[in-house]
């Protein structure tokens, strides 16, 4: 079985559009914090009608529900929506400790637990996974290319249920067995938005969480002034917890920076955007 698992940008929706598979999915970064409320009522509860579970608001750009409404309209085939527990939640049940460049645990809990979940509770799993590793992005997929068991398949430990004591029940399965189309084709990322000119797909500048602290200090005080309630959630989670997402400095830090010059979105490339999509 083949899967493309789509992130809301242009890379994974080009390999969508390019390359049909068994099962389009998109997992669904989550808030339930009432400042960062999607702001149409009516998209809020389609959007709850695909998950199956609550939505208020996403850490990432409001734009991506579009793209995902969008791109489906597009290819012609349903796009399968998913999500874990709120990034709130995840973060509270860690107690409180906040990832970081070191321990990136939230790509793996708002991520690959929905999907993966997902694929193990429909029998579905191991499935040839599709990922938007661009043709000079060869280091990424030997990077991936190191996990896969002598099956040639990537495992992953997700949770499957609680234990009759209250703890969570883990089990590892064998996930995915990993794909790169965009290296077997040479497909670079101007190849990718000269596909998407005029295409009637909106996107985000930038997919990802808006706070993603992958992003450079002076990109994250730009991305304030257009996601303000979005920033200021990632600077709530640093004061409640007491603990940081970058080492070197805290977001208030961040966004009260007064910087001497203007910046726009075009002066940062896609590796200033994280790491979490594809």
């Amino acid at each position: 079985m083949t899967v493309n698992s789509i992130s809301g940008g242009k890379t994974s929706a080009y390999i969508s559009a390019r390359y049909s598979a068994d099962l389009e999915i998109f997992a669904l970064v989550r808030t339930s914090d009432p400042s960062c409320l999607y702001p149409d009522r009516g998209i809020r509860q389609e959007v709850e009608d695909r998950l199956q579970m609550p939505f208020i608001g996403t850490l990432e750009d409001d734009t991506i529900i579009e793209t995902i409404f969008d791109l489906e309209q597009y290819i012609g085939r349903e796009i399968k929506w998913v999500s874990g527990e709120t990034f709130d939640d995840v973060i509270s049940n860690k107690g409180g400790y906040l990832p970081n460049k070191v321990a990136r645990y939230c790509t793996t809990y708002l991520q690959t637990f929905p999907i993966a979940g997902y694929l193990h509770e429909h029998r579905l799993n191991p499935v040839t996974m599709r990922f938007g590793f661009r043709a000079n992005e060869m280091n990424r997929a030997r990077t991936m290319d190191s996990k896969r068991n002598e099956n040639g398949v990537v495992e992953v430990k997700i949770p499957v249920g609680r234990h009759d004591n209250g703890n969570i029940k883990w089990e590892t399965v064998e996930y995915q067995k990993p794909e790169y189309p965009l290296i077997e084709d040479v497909i670079y990322r101007d190849t990718i938005e000269e596909y998407w000119n005029g295409k009637p797909v909106k996107f985000a500048k930038h997919n990802n969480c808006v706070g993603c602290w992958w992003r450079p200090g002076v990109m994250l005080n730009t991305l304030n002034k257009k996601h303000p309630n979005k920033m200021e959630w990632f600077a709530k989670q640093e004061e409640q917890t007491g603990n940081r997402f970058k080492t070197e400095t805290t977001y208030r830090k961040i966004i009260e920076r007064k910087l001497q010059i203007q910046l726009f979105e075009d002066d940062f490339n896609e590796c200033d955007s994280g790491y979490c999509g594809i």
